[in-house]
């Protein structure tokens, strides 16, 4: 089918005598003699308009087909004299696709609650804001790749199916073929219990130590039953893994990552990212320039505490040294303290997974998290212990089997090297990147607790 985009049409720079478009119609108005078709592809924000005159070919195609119904116009791109728009299309012909019942299609008002659109998951990428999302992911996601393509890494596919914890916290999704009631896992399809993945972090530090840098971009699932805002049950993680590398290299290139993907973003999708400035949260784009141009501040888990502890702040969780940072005390940090992203390292390794890799004064440990204002944490990461010795004494010291994670210590037996990696919540970056402020609504069908439709 012979069509041009509305995203090209709009930015002609000649009147043209034969254009086709397709796209659904998000308005309709009706004049004297003359109909106004406002219509949409999905390629961009703005809609155009399409003129149909009454008693023509045009208007017998369209029939009294509105908001909803998907068509193909045919005319003259000519320009426009309505205020606010460049050109218009002069119909000449109309062919109706499919329409949509006005009296059942739920998107004929111009505004809906995030919530009820929620309930729509499956149309509500015919809404401005959806769109937008949506298209300010796709760029996102092609950000990332640019990036790290420009750095010499490598995109690996990390499986799905793990018979692994990475992160020791027990909240997976277990899969299996056994029949209800069956316990016996010797009779299951791999002989043993078997997980969706939390993290491709383990498989991509394997392929890295063979390759020296790569990236996996790819869905986990965490079983955490939190009806939170930042939560979901699936989501999208970024997860670069780098030989030969320390923790000084690792906060390097997550501080770029970020600046790369949030300049391409401001760059490639203006008219999208305006509308979340206007609409959603005022100041968005000064806030995106300011992360994407100014270096992040620095400082260790120990110095965060002592800002906080001074700051004077009632937090609903109180501070001291040894706790985890929770969200309010991140945004405290980026948000009011910094004005920017903030990088903070050296924890505590009692609150630290595994993996990482113990400092010289034995209580903290090689990680870095990166925080950003209203999001908190968007990327966490760490030096990776590359010791067999302390590797093996952190495992059994918390508890779990050796015999679980002989191949990810083979890594330290054979060939072991300085090495760092971090992960990214892809759906995090996009909250940040627009504003919106349930996770919900950065994903097109969201998995969360007792939400499995479409």
């Amino acid at each position: 089918m012979h069509k041009t985009l509305i995203k090209s049409i709009l930015s002609a720079m000649a009147p043209m005598n034969d254009v086709t478009v397709c796209g659904w119609i998000r308005t309709r108005r009706d004049g004297k003699g003359v109909t106004f078709l406002e219509l949409n592809d999905g390629s961009c924000l703005t809609n155009l308009q399409c003129v149909v005159d009454a008693d023509t070919e045009a208007a017998r195609g369209l029939g009294d087909h509105g908001t909803g119904a998907a068509v193909k116009v045919c005319g003259e791109l000519v320009p426009s004299p309505g205020k606010g728009q460049r050109w218009e299309v002069r119909a000449t012909a109309i062919e109706v696709f499919g329409g949509a019942d006005p009296a059942v299609y739920p998107l004929q008002k111009k505004r809906h609650s995030d919530e009820f659109l929620r309930t729509i998951a499956h149309l509500r990428a015919r809404t401005n804001k959806y769109s937008a999302t949506f298209r300010i992911r796709s760029r996102a996601a092609t950000a990332i790749r640019t990036y790290f393509e420009s750095e010499g890494f490598y995109e690996v596919h990390c499986p799905v199916l793990t018979g692994s914890d990475c992160e020791g916290a027990g909240e997976m999704f277990r899969v299996t073929t056994l029949p209800p009631g069956e316990k016996d896992l010797s009779k299951d399809f791999f002989n043993r219990a078997c997980n969706l993945t939390v993290s491709g972090q383990l498989e991509a530090e394997a392929l890295a130590m063979g390759l020296g840098r790569v990236y996996s971009f790819g869905t986990t699932f965490r079983a955490e039953n939190s009806n939170t805002p930042r939560h979901a049950a699936e989501f999208l993680m970024v997860e670069p893994e780098m030989a030969f590398a320390d923790l000084s290299d690792l906060m390097e290139l997550a501080e770029n990552l970020v600046h790369h993907v949030t300049d391409y973003v401001l760059t490639q999708c203006e008219e999208d990212v305006s509308l979340f400035d206007r609409f959603v949260e005022k100041g968005l784009i000064d806030r995106l320039k300011i992360i994407a141009e100014q270096p992040f501040a620095r400082i260790t888990y120990g110095e965060a505490i002592d800002i906080l502890v001074k700051s004077g702040r009632e937090f609903v969780f109180p501070v001291t040294y040894g706790v985890d940072l929770q969200t309010e005390h991140e945004r405290y940090l980026a948000e009011e303290h910094f004005g920017k992203a903030t990088i903070v390292t050296d924890y505590p390794r009692n609150i630290k997974a595994f993996y990482m890799r113990n400092n010289d004064d034995g209580e903290t440990v090689a990680a870095m998290d990166v925080l950003v204002p209203r999001i908190g944490e968007l990327i966490g990461g760490s030096q990776r212990e590359e010791r067999l010795d302390l590797l093996q004494h952190r495992i059994i010291e918390l508890g779990q089997q050796l015999s679980d994670y002989d191949w990810y210590l083979d890594l330290r037996r054979y060939g072991t090297n300085p090495h760092a990696g971090f992960g990214l919540g892809f759906e995090r970056l996009i909250m940040m990147l627009t504003g919106i402020a349930n996770i919900r609504d950065v994903i097109p069908f969201p998995r969360t607790p007792g939400n499995l439709e479409f």
